[in-house]
């Protein structure tokens, strides 16, 4: 009996061609986060439940994949990279150097609803510091973010930051403190539920001239310094998360990119652990498909795990969301360039011989494989522009008796005709760089 290849609701394969596009993004977030000093790290799949559970929030932990491993030990799949980074720096603290900089990418599972560009199995590319609080952390990962996206070639894109410390002081002085996880969770729902469904549940959570004031404090005004001292005024004047946020804003000016973020205080996230500033990222084009890059300062996160204070800030790209709007824009090639070149298998030629030109091409530095099965030329034709492959190498007992070799660009259909392979090399090579 057949079993039928199906897979989970939320869960996927990846053919080729599009697993080549995400790896291609990664190696540039890697390249881009290593430029900034940040270093990989890794954790494990699963963790303890309790490890897991400790911080994350009521909604989150409804999300969550546990069970009960045969060992009878209560695990759970985890469902971030940011909560088991603040157990490994609990755990590693002393092995490492403060302030540390660190990035993880990697699978995490969520078993909520899928819609567009949000599955149960998706990839999420994190980058912390930890060891420091201060504003000139804050506005490094906002800067990274931004060089991130820059790398990766998406420039009409909208960074929106908050700062939780000021609206902790706002509810304060409103009196409505007792209910600040409640009401920041839906505040950060207004973009998905609407303004009057908001005014409706903060009401039921205060009272009538409480959400009004609510409504009135997360309405941005037309500008970063303008919103922001409207919500300081709001908030009861200065205060140490309101100085933050003009520094931080003071740092993007002298770097060129502070019209790129706009101060909106409805922006809360909806995790309970962020303690300062908080931030969202979207594309300009299509901003319904959400954030595409979240995070914030969390400075109390490790305190379930250890007694030491490691305060820290970070940020991750949602990269399965990402590549969804990328391709629904357009911004990511539909070809995936296949291998450089390829050597066919013609009447006359060697196996052998076949696969020790490869190797010599492959020392060079270019890619290339070998035709592996018997076939007419045309069909081996076919596979190599299916794949993407520009150049081929045809190789018959006429080339192997003269130590040459014939090159064609599939391309443009151009021959050269019993070429030194040294020369093959570098007329793939140039072709490349042009």
């Amino acid at each position: 009996m057949l079993i039928e290849p199906k897979i989970l609701k939320g869960f996927r394969d990846f053919l080729p061609e599009k697993q080549i596009k995400r790896k291609n993004i990664i190696n540039i977030l890697e390249n881009t986060f290593t430029s900034f000093g940040f270093q990989t790290i890794d954790t494990p799949t699963l963790e303890y439940k309790e490890v897991l559970l400790g911080k994350g929030g009521g909604e989150t932990d409804k999300q969550v994949y546990t069970f009960k491993d045969n060992g009878k030990r209560e695990v759970a799949m985890r469902f971030d990279l940011t909560v088991p980074f603040a157990r490994f720096m609990a755990a590693h603290i002393n092995e490492l150097i403060l302030p540390f900089k660190r990035y993880h990418i990697d699978k995490v599972w969520r078993g909520e609803n899928t819609q567009r560009g949000r599955y149960r199995e998706f990839i999420q590319c994190d980058f912390d510091i930890v060891g420091v609080d201060n504003a000139s952390a804050d506005f490094e990962i906002l800067q990274l973010m931004h060089s991130s996206f820059k790398a990766i070639g998406v420039e009409n894109i909208k960074f929106k930051v908050n700062h939780r410390g000021i609206f902790n002081n706002f509810l304060t002085k409103i009196e409505a403190s007792d209910k600040a996880v409640e009401i920041m969770r839906t505040v950060d729902k207004i973009g998905k539920i609407g303004k009057d469904k908001v005014l409706e549940i903060l009401t039921d959570l205060t009272n009538s001239d409480s959400a009004g004031e609510i409504l009135d404090y997360i309405e941005p005004e037309a500008g970063f310094l303008q919103t922001l001292d409207k919500i300081t005024v709001m908030s009861g004047g200065k205060s140490e998360a309101s100085d933050r946020l003009y520094e931080v804003y003071e740092y993007l000016k002298v770097i060129g990119i502070e019209d790129l973020f706009t101060l909106d205080p409805s922006i809360t996230r909806g995790l309970d652990y962020y303690t300062g500033i908080v931030y969202e990222t979207f594309l300009k084009d299509l901003p319904e498909l959400g954030s595409v890059c979240s995070g914030g300062r969390y400075n109390n996160l490790a305190s379930i795990y250890t007694k030491k204070n490691i305060p820290g800030v970070g940020s991750s790209i949602g990269l399965d969301r990402l590549m969804a709007g990328l391709e629904e824009l357009g911004l990511i090639e539909k070809k995936v360039p296949g291998s450089d070149v390829i050597v066919l298998n013609i009447e006359g030629s060697s196996v052998s011989h076949n696969h020790f030109i490869a190797s010599v091409i492959r020392d060079s530095g270019l890619s290339c494989e070998v035709y592996l099965a018997d076939k007419k030329i045309g069909n081996q034709f076919g596979f190599a522009d299916k794949k993407g492959i520009s150049f081929a190498i045809l190789c018959g007992s006429d080339e192997i008796d003269a130590d040459k070799v014939t090159l064609k660009n599939i391309n443009t259909r151009e021959n050269f005709n019993k070429i030194n392979l040294g020369e093959a090399i570098d007329i793939i090579r140039k072709s490349r760089e042009q």
